[in-house]
């Protein structure tokens, strides 16, 4: 029957409160639905806090902390790679060949310890456009520049390749080929045999026949590495043709002298003097003794002639003829005997022929006294003979 505590409900309903007891005893069946514990909110209780947003974004802030970091060691590292290699400021010859590029430029920079890293500054080269610009020749580097003034350096181009060659005064052709020789220009028998036979390439004052003896005219050369022996011999005959200006042709017409015989007279004056000071009165003695038919007896020629050094001449071999031997054969001899400088050839054209008397120099001798070299000119056989005997064997007062 209806219970009358509770009107509206009907029979078979739960009492009050039975249903939410028998839920909640152990081992009672659910529905389904979770209800709420004691340690889980129900669906009036707040939930757990949720993750700030800045953590839930922390991988994404990692990997780009991370890139950041890569890129910043890269460029530390690059940035080291293109400092100067050393702080000593030496200067290094660079040479950069026909045809390299920006790979080969960088290699061989940094094999000359130039650049740390050639891969490096090849990036840089090719960054800033210069990699294929670069262009032949010879750079004055340090290993002390940055790779940004070494670069800079190459942009402006590099001077001609060329090789360094000093000729004195009095050297004999065989010697100046053997210096070319040694410079890396051809070899000594090449230069030898264009000397001997210089064919189309023997100016026109040199006698049919004759070689270029005397007419590489000795000074400093700075001769292109990739020259032939005709062409670095065609350079010094024409520093040689400097020496032969209209003023100085005018003045060999006037005393009625070759070129040929005024270069030959010089060789002697070179070969004889022990100074450029010697040399007019040299000159004036050689001229003097032609003017008068005395033979020149002059000891390099003979040495010249039998192709020896002078020091090794001997008294016999003053007698041994051949066209250069001046005590056997009056005149000049066949031809120059070395390759006489400005100073030689200017001695011959205003030559000292006389003492202040006005007496012609006809001797002179050369000799050791007290440690210093003795030049004694004189004007007759009698005074020369006493010089000999002071100053040679040792008779001095």
């Amino acid at each position: 029957m209806p219970d009358e505590r509770h009107p509206e409900r009907q029979p078979g309903d739960a009492a009050p409160g039975a249903e939410q007891a028998a839920e909640g005893a152990p081992g009672a069946p659910r529905d389904g639905r979770d209800t709420p514990g004691p340690d889980t909110p129900g669906p009036d209780t707040p939930g757990p806090e949720a993750p700030p947003r800045w953590r839930r974004a922390r991988p994404w802030v990692l990997s780009a902390l991370a890139v950041l970091i890569g890129l910043a060691a890269v460029a530390l590292v690059v940035a080291y790679e293109l400092t100067p290699v050393s702080a000593t400021p030496t200067t290094v010859t660079f040479d950069v060949k026909p045809g390299w590029g920006g790979k080969e430029v960088a290699a061989n920079l940094q094999q000359a310890g130039l650049v740390r890293n050639a891969r490096i500054f090849e990036l840089y080269l090719r960054a800033r456009g210069l990699d294929r610009s670069i262009g032949e020749g010879l750079y004055d580097l340090s290993p002390s520049m940055s790779a940004a003034q070494i670069a800079a350096a190459l942009d402006k181009g590099g001077r001609p390749r060329t090789v360094h060659v000093v000729i004195p005064e009095g050297w004999r052709a065989r010697r100046i080929a053997q210096a070319l020789h040694d410079a890396g220009l051809g070899s000594a028998d090449a230069f030898g045999q264009l000397v001997r036979k210089p064919g189309d390439l023997r100016p026109g004052f040199v006698p049919a026949g004759d070689g270029l003896e005397g007419y590489l005219f000795p000074a400093a050369y700075d001769i292109p590495v990739e020259s032939s022996p005709r062409e670095v011999l065609q350079l010094m005959l024409q520093r040689f043709g400097q020496e032969l200006d209209a003023s100085t042709e005018q003045q060999l017409r006037a005393r009625g002298m070759s070129v040929h015989a005024w270069v030959t007279l010089a060789s002697m004056v070179q070969a004889e003097a022990a100074n450029p000071g010697e040399m007019p009165i040299i000159a004036g003695v050689f001229l003097n003794r032609l003017d008068l038919g005395m033979p020149l007896q002059s000891d390099p020629t003979v040495a010249y002639g039998l192709d020896k050094p002078l020091p090794q001449l001997e008294a016999k071999d003053l007698q041994k003829d051949n066209p250069w031997n001046t005590y056997t054969r009056a005149g000049l001899p066949e031809g120059p005997i070395d390759s006489p400088g400005d100073a030689a050839l200017r001695a011959v054209l205003d030559p000292v022929r006389t003492n202040d008397r006005g007496e012609r120099y006809l001797y002179f001798l050369h000799a050791e006294s007290g440690g210093k070299t003795v030049f004694r000119p004189n004007t007759t056989l009698r005074a020369h003979n006493e010089d000999v005997r002071r100053y040679l064997q040792g008779n001095a007062p």
